[in-house]
């Protein structure tokens, strides 16, 4: 296991595009994130977090996932869901200071069905390091 808690296997390769849709590498995008949480390296913005957080997701990083969850309302155990995430759409960000919303749509396949996740998710800056509070999902889709 990594530091992140993911096996090696289950990390794209250095070239390998990034789950959360960028037009850059996995090394080069959410990848930075994954393996710099260990070394003090966070995310600058509440949209880069929800990506490399979205690209977690994908990967099976729960450690990634607790990590940059504020204390305030993280789960104490993470389990993730059977799911195969097809895709991020990112709608809407705005930043007032320390603290950050955005606004998505994920889409993913559980059990042959197809979901699409509209999500507003709040985000806060401390001590430098942006921290994903809680989520609002946008209607019904």
């Amino acid at each position: 296991m990594g530091p992140d808690g993911a096996s090696r296997k289950n990390r794209p390769s250095d070239r390998t595009p990034c789950p959360c849709g960028s037009a850059q590498p996995y090394a080069a995008c959410c990848g930075v994130w994954h393996s710099g949480l260990t070394q003090g390296v966070h995310a600058a913005t509440p949209e880069a977090l929800m990506r490399s957080r979205y690209s977690a997701y994908v990967l099976g990083l729960i450690d990634y996932l607790l990590g940059t969850w504020h204390p305030s309302t993280a789960p104490g155990e993470l389990e993730l869901a059977p799911l195969k995430w097809l895709g991020l759409e990112v709608r809407h960000t705005q930043v007032a200071g320390d603290a950050g919303v955005v606004e998505f749509v994920a889409r993913c396949r559980d059990g042959g069905r197809a979901q699409r996740l509209h999500e507003t998710s709040r985000f806060v800056r401390q001590e430098g390091r942006w921290y994903y509070i809680d989520g609002q999902m946008v209607g019904s889709e």
